[in-house]
């Protein structure tokens, strides 16, 4: 019985492209088939990892450097729009304690 083993020279194959192989990949001069998010196998890897510069301009991130999450509210992610709104909280009971006259000392 002769067994199949793949060796470290086999290298994986691309997934199959979306849409039939008839749509392109939207990167300027790219004849690759469109994989995900308008991008072909490999430039999609590219943006994952944070080399290619452009960001696909239906898909909208966290307006944060360096995050990649999907936008929940005001341009951010859930965890920096919660940490946004902690911030916001804090500085405006800071102003209303300053606000408010202090008691005369007895």
């Amino acid at each position: 019985m002769a067994e199949t083993t793949k060796t470290k020279t086999q290298k994986k194959k691309a997934p199959a492209p979306k849409g039939g192989g008839k749509k392109t990949c939207t990167v300027q001069g790219c004849k690759r088939a469109y994989r995900a998010k308008g991008l072909c196998f490999f430039h999609y890897k590219k943006w994952r990892r944070g080399e290619l510069e452009a960001k696909p301009a239906r898909y909208v991130i966290c307006s944060k450097p360096d995050c990649k999450k999907k936008v929940q509210a005001h341009g951010l992610c859930e965890e920096h729009f919660q940490a946004w709104k902690k911030s916001r909280k804090k500085n405006q009971s800071a102003a209303a304690a300053e606000a408010a006259p202090a008691a005369p000392a007895a």
